[in-house]
């Protein structure tokens, strides 16, 4: 985890994802849109090469990398804002609750298991509900007809805020993506109109390496790209 030569041209390559965003939030007429740039299957240095470029959230997809990631940079990286953008499971809730934001609740239990692990560290955990727009049976997320009632279950938590939605649309060419980025930010327009405690749905997160431009013309306000960023994966230790 020291070798930070495979990385020496990660500034150069946020860099230009940074000037793709700023290009397609003008086209669109957007407000901010942030960058998390996505470190799965790459080392600790990947992720200190891109902090030290400025870039500061970062989303992880498995709740285990996450925690030794964590721990590797705490102290070379103060200011880094970690986001979890991988499925989750219950027992996983300790390592990943007081992240910068969650972005994959989908189900009443996992919502319960990270309320109570937040509850028992005096925190507030901001998350996003991952929604499955398109119904593909290998995708995560609740079902849109099913959103409302997840949203109404935050009423009964303590300590988690729901700030959004978050979408993986099937793969394909970026435009084929439209539909599903378009799908999400309609309905989430539809649903902020009806006051829930603890839901405020302000962010969209949405769009990766490929599709990121035609994700924020349809409203993100958070994308998540690594590849663009890091370049190819590497095979897990």
């Amino acid at each position: 985890m020291t070798d930070a030569a495979p990385y020496a041209d990660v500034a150069q390559r946020l860099a230009q994802v940074h000037a793709r965003i700023e290009a397609a939030r003008a086209r669109a007429g957007a407000d901010a849109v942030r960058l998390v740039a996505v470190g799965k299957h790459h080392r600790a240095p990947a992720i200190a090469a891109a902090y030290a470029a400025g870039q500061r959230d970062f989303g992880e997809n498995y709740a285990q990398e996450l925690a030794d990631k964590r721990a590797a940079l705490a102290s070379a990286c103060p200011e880094l804002r970690w986001h979890v953008i991988g499925p989750v499971q219950r027992n996983k809730a300790k390592l990943v609750v007081g992240t910068a934001l969650v972005h994959t609740v989908d189900r009443v239990p996992l919502l319960a298991a990270l309320d109570h692990q937040a509850l028992s560290l005096g925190v507030t955990q901001p998350v996003l509900v991952q929604v499955n727009v398109a119904g593909e049976a290998s995708k995560s997320g609740v079902a849109p007809a099913e959103l409302p009632a997840l949203l109404d279950a935050f009423a009964d938590c303590g300590a988690l805020r729901c700030v959004g939605l978050m979408t993986m649309p099937p793969a394909g060419p970026a435009e084929s993506a439209r539909p599903h980025f378009r799908a999400l930010r309609q309905l989430r327009d539809r649903l902020a109109s009806t006051a829930r405690p603890q839901v405020e749905l302000r962010e969209l997160s949405m769009g990766m390496s490929d599709d990121l431009e035609v994700a924020i013309e349809e409203g993100a306000t958070l994308v998540r790209v690594g590849t663009a960023i890091f370049g190819a994966r590497a095979v897990p230790a």
